[in-house]
């Protein structure tokens, strides 16, 4: 196989890196007066968001071009996402394009990708999915697997429930506490229980959050504002059903999503640590000590040259996930681990300024907690792949050993005699 780029994927590395570079400093966006990010808007930029979005096309980079996408796949989405994670600005664009337009393309009808995907390529609408409680990592399968979707609610309370009201609707009633991008989204994707507590079974739902009633959405003041969350609440709110299948496997897209997401969020964490590390390495280059360069100490550039195949090994890792979303889950697990070592060796390297609020290095190490609250811990991710590749199968049934000290024959018989270190091991 041909391992190198083409000259397209190239082209959409270089140009995101420097439209991203235009967009402003990173950090969290613009606050109300009480000091809360409850009432801080969009939580992105929304003059930067359309300009990726027309000309450059990001939203739908992955998107069909019959619904005004580009026609690309995973790998370029993953590319465009390591450099979001570079620049470390806040954007919709895993939320929308990572997580809401691959289900609606799985499981929607036709009319309601006709109606819907355009405006999310065109970049118009934006997209959130609402899964009950702070279930995320477990309804996309990283952590752990659940066929049956109880995380959705599988008893009489709890979650998000569904009934149908008999003019062929939905509606819903519950709560999803971690929504990513779920305050400002024009569209919400909802995982519901329906069917009773005997029968019930998990189902996504449409909520277009302009005319839904019985909707409220809250802000939450997150770890990493770089990537907004918040708390849906739906009472008796009106839904539509994604696709026209009640039987619709929706764990199984859910899970399918999770392994696209995974490659997407690996990426982004290998372009936070590929940005920090080079921040450091500025740094210890101009910062003098003693007369001279800090990095030019021996201690300081082994931590550097730890660092730096820390994140060449992660990226490699993360490239290929892109290539074989299959290797998302472990990859993600390398990729988040990378990025909190490296941020936290930029922290310590940085000196008395690395700590301080006012500098950058500490939005990294938050990007890096807060990924592997959502969607991790590290440790879990790794025993996911490790269930998936079969590491922790039963092992075979081993036959009974012999009588210590006799071969498998009758004693006296033909291959009769003590076994090869039989004496070792009666302390002989």
């Amino acid at each position: 196989m041909d391992a190198a780029f083409t000259p397209e994927q190239s082209e959409i590395r270089r140009t995101l890196r420097a439209a991203l570079s235009k967009g402003g400093p990173p950090g969290p966006p613009e606050r109300d007066g009480t000091g809360s990010a409850a009432g801080a808007g969009p939580g992105y930029d929304p003059g930067l968001w359309a300009r990726l979005a027309d000309p450059l096309g990001l939203p739908g980079l992955a998107l069909d071009e019959k619904y005004g996408g580009a026609g690309c796949g995973t790998t370029e989405l993953a590319l465009a996402s390591e450099e979001t994670g570079r620049a470390l600005v806040p954007l919709p664009l895993f939320a929308t394009s990572g997580l809401a337009a691959p289900l609606i393309t799985a499981l929607g009808t036709e009319r309601q990708r006709a109606e819907l995907l355009p405006g999310i390529a065109g970049g118009s609408l934006t997209a959130a999915l609402c899964v009950p409680g702070t279930a995320l990592a477990t309804a996309l399968a990283l952590t752990g697997g659940d066929a049956h979707g109880t995380w959705a609610g599988g008893g009489r309370a709890g979650g998000i429930q569904a009934r149908p009201d008999g003019h062929g609707g939905w509606r819903l009633y519950g709560e999803a506490e971690q929504v990513l991008d779920g305050h400002s989204a024009g569209l919400l994707l909802v995982a519901a229980h329906t069917g009773g507590f005997t029968r019930g079974r998990t189902l996504l739902f449409l909520v277009r959050a302009r005319d839904a009633d019985g909707l409220r959405r809250t802000r939450w003041t997150a770890l990493d504002e770089t990537r907004p969350q918040a708390r849906v609440q739906l009472r008796d709110t009106r839904a539509e059903l994604l696709g026209d299948d009640p039987g619709a496997d929706v764990p199984a897209a859910l899970a399918a999503t999770g392994r696209t997401a995974a490659a997407l969020l690996a990426a982004e964490a290998v372009g936070a640590a590929a940005a920090v590390l080079d921040r450091t390495v500025g740094h210890v280059k101009d910062r003098q000590q003693f007369g001279r360069a800090v990095g030019s100490f021996q201690a300081v550039k082994h931590r550097l040259a730890d660092l730096y195949v820390s994140v060449q090994a992660a990226r490699s890792a993360a490239y290929y996930a892109a290539w074989d979303p299959g290797e998302g889950t472990l990859a993600l697990a390398q990729c988040l681990e990378a990025l909190r070592t490296v941020a936290g060796e930029a922290i310590q390297l940085h000196g008395g300024i690395g700590f301080t609020w006012e500098h950058a290095a500490h939005r990294y190490f938050k990007r890096a907690a807060s990924d592997e609250l959502l969607f991790g811990p590290v440790h879990r991710l790794r025993a996911r792949a490790a269930e998936a590749a079969g590491l922790f199968a039963p092992a075979a049934a081993v036959p009974a050993a012999p009588a210590a000290g006799f071969a498998d024959g009758p004693r006296g018989g033909v291959g009769a005699g003590p076994r090869p270190g039989a004496r070792e091991a009666a302390g002989v």
